[in-house]
């Protein structure tokens, strides 16, 4: 800062000095006193004692006098002086009554010419804060390098990024290196902001031909700020032109008048006008209006109106908000769900791709296999003429046909050996009648049920179906005709078992005890106990095995009472099969438990099925006993108890294979793909 600068801020800073302007000859007397922080106060007595203070922020002039006048319309007083202003210096003038040209003009000024805005500095800013492109005081400045280096630490500053654009082409003015932005210049802005400008609303246009140059203008706003204050005090200034909010028609105001023009205006309208009032008058008839207004009484309910209106728009707003969100994230979905089609596509070819290899990789097996079983019989012809006889290391089961006709999932079989029938149920709620011995057809659809046809039993010449529908029928096996239903349990009926001319029945925790009498059932007893789906049933000999949630019954069937429990720890239980020997239990984790017949001890779990295991069924001679366990994982595997190892594995079905029953030898298995195979040692 110059010597010049620090003089005149040492001779504010060091007190206050009071100037008297003058004093007329009605006792009125005007003094300005100058404060730190060049605060100016302009106390003007009257001679009734009344004073009026008017208080400027403003620079202290290079002129050592200050002059101010009032107006003499205002307060009623003889001109005092001329107004004379130094290049820096303010006159303060009132403008409490101009007259309305000299008002109009000023509103036209500053409502309609918002471009450019008047910028009139108090003291001339150094030319240090100046840009050397455009020769005016920075707006953003930002520095420039010049090659490698700052081509100067302030003197090398832009305008501002928007002026700055357009001359990156051309050089530095102070050393001719081409132009290049580094970064925006804090300081210097902030020191721009510390410089002192009059209020746009004191400021007019010069009259010089000069483009956007302005001037003071003496019957505008007296104040001088900081430029980094300047909006908030141009938003509060007295001389900021305003409309009357009654009528647009009013002469353009003041803001240091509208109080008074409100309590005058012509155009006041009733507060109740939205509402549908047509009153307009002046303060006093409003008052008037009031209370008369018919809309007055209602404005509670109004108002209430109003707020439930508003909170409506609020949430409709928020609403709007939800959809454009939920528009948003539709977008993005269409975007990944595209994203995704693409990459099922490239995995589809890839599956396409390893699909074909499978198959050429499955054919050359094919014909590995079939050279292994021309070995093998050739090997076995050897064997044949030796002195040990015929020798065959290992029974194999091989499908030797296909039962088809249901329209759904075959969910179990039942074997009637006298007549070599097999019977089905399905998800189609039928039951077939297969012939087994000569045609091997289809020899009635028996119908009947509401539901999944879920158990099949036989006792004497009876079936037994239980169905989803909560029902057992009871079907005469001569002539394939229904002879009874009976409404058994509350829940779908999903094993059937019977023995000792009992048939018992499970279902969600319950078992239910059936006297056979002809073709009647007589409920005899409820098995409870039970914490869970009933899904497997066994009887043999004098005993009843029940498989439900992790646990096996054991109930004698003479006094139906439990006499033992066995504990599974691989899952729920599905299937139960009894040998000779074992008791054996399929699970719902892919398990299969074997116990000892005689002590409960469990003895192995066998492992090798992928899925749960859906049905067991057991193929005894006097040389040996298999197991078979069908699978969700469409297999089947059969299991020598001598040894408890899985000595062949079938895949036949395309999908869970979820029943089997055996006879004279074969082995029958029904799968969710609606067929029943067949398959001979």
């Amino acid at each position: 800062m110059s010597s010049n600068k620090n003089a005149r801020y040492n001779r504010f800073s060091s007190g206050t000095t009071s100037i008297t302007t003058s004093e007329n000859t009605n006792g009125t007397r005007m003094e300005t006193t100058f404060g730190p922080a060049y605060s100016a106060v302009t106390t003007i007595t009257k001679a009734d004692g009344t004073n009026t203070f008017k208080q400027h922020r403003r620079t202290p002039s290079s002129s050592s006098t200050l002059t101010y006048s009032p107006r003499d319309e205002d307060d009623g007083m003889p001109p005092i002086s001329t107004p004379r202003r130094s290049d820096s210096a303010i006159s303060v003038r009132s403008l409490h009554s101009e007259s309305n040209m000299s008002l109009r003009s000023t509103f036209s000024l500053h409502e309609e010419e918002e471009e450019p805005e008047p910028l009139v500095f108090a003291e001339q800013p150094s030319v240090k804060l100046c840009c050397q492109l455009c020769c005016s005081v920075f707006k953003d400045p930002v520095i420039t390098t010049c090659g490698n280096k700052i081509s100067c630490s302030i003197s090398a500053l832009a305008d501002s990024l928007s002026l700055l654009l357009p001359h990156l082409a051309e050089k530095c003015p102070v050393d001719n290196a081409k132009l290049t932005v580094v970064v925006n210049n804090i300081a210097v802005a902030e020191q721009i902001g510390e410089l002192f400008i009059h209020c746009k609303y004191g400021c007019r246009p010069a009259a010089s031909s000069k483009p956007a140059a302005f001037e003071v203008d003496p019957r505008g706003c007296p104040f001088t700020i900081k430029l980094s204050a300047r909006k908030d005090h141009e938003s509060s200034c007295d001389y900021r032109p305003v409309r009357c909010p009654n009528n647009p028609s009013c002469p353009p105001l003041l803001k240091m008048n509208l109080e008074a023009h409100l309590k005058e205006c012509e155009h006041i309208k009733c507060p109740h006008s939205k509402y549908g009032c047509t009153f307009i008058g002046n303060q006093d008839t409003y008052e008037t209006h009031l209370e008369t207004c018919k809309f007055e009484g209602l404005k509670e309910f109004l108002q209430q109106t109003d707020d439930r209106f508003h909170e409506m728009q609020v949430a409709m707003a928020q609403k709007d908000q939800e959809i454009a969100f939920l528009r948003s994230m539709l977008g993005k979905l269409s975007e990944k769900i595209d994203q995704l089609e693409k990459n099922l596509e490239l995995k589809f070819d890839v599956l396409d791709e390893n699909q074909s290899k499978l198959s050429e990789d499955l054919m050359e097996f094919r014909r590995d296999a079939s050279m292994l079983n021309d070995e093998l019989s050739h090997i076995n012809a050897r064997l044949n003429m030796g002195i040990l006889g015929s020798y065959d290391p290992q029974q194999i089961f091989k499908c030797k046909g296909t039962f088809v006709g249901h329209q759904g999932p075959v969910w179990c079989l039942c074997v009637y050996s006298i007549g070599d029938l097999l019977f089905s149920g399905s998800s189609d709620k039928t039951i077939k009648v297969w012939d087994t011995c000569t045609t091997y057809k289809c020899q009635k659809t028996l119908e009947g049920h509401d539901g999944i046809v879920l158990a099949l039993c036989i006792q004497g010449n009876k079936l037994y179906s239980g169905s989803a529908d909560c029902t057992i029928i009871v079907w005469d096996i001569q002539n394939l005709q229904k002879v009874n239903t009976i409404r058994a349990h509350d829940n779908p009926v999903c094993t059937l078992v019977s023995s000792h001319n009992m048939l018992f029945s499970g279902s969600l925790k319950a078992i239910k005890v059936w006297d056979i009498v002809g073709t009647e059932l007589k409920l005899k007893k409820e098995l409870t106990g039970l914490n869970h789906w009933v899904r497997a049933l066994v009887a043999s000999q004098n005993y009843l095995y029940s498989g439900s949630y992790q646990t096996i019954k054991i109930w004698d069937i003479r006094n139906l009472e439990c006499v033992h429990v066995l504990q599974t720890s691989g899952g729920s239980v599905y299937s139960i099969a009894v040998t000779n020997h074992h008791i054996v239990c399929g699970t719902y984790e892919n398990l299969i438990h074997v116990w000892d017949i005689e002590t409960k001890e469990q003895v192995r779990t066998l492992t090798g099925h992928v899925g749960t295991v859906y049905a067991l069924a057991v193929i005894s001679t006097p040389d040996q006993t298999k197991v078979f366990s069908a699978s969700y994982d469409r297999s089947l595997r059969v299991w020598s108890m001598d040894n408890m190892i899985c000595t062949q594995t079938l895949l036949r079905h395309q999908g869970s294979v979820t029943a089997l029953a055996v006879s004279r030898g074969r082995l029958f298995s029904g799968a969710v793909d609606s067929t029943v195979k067949v398959g001979f040692l």
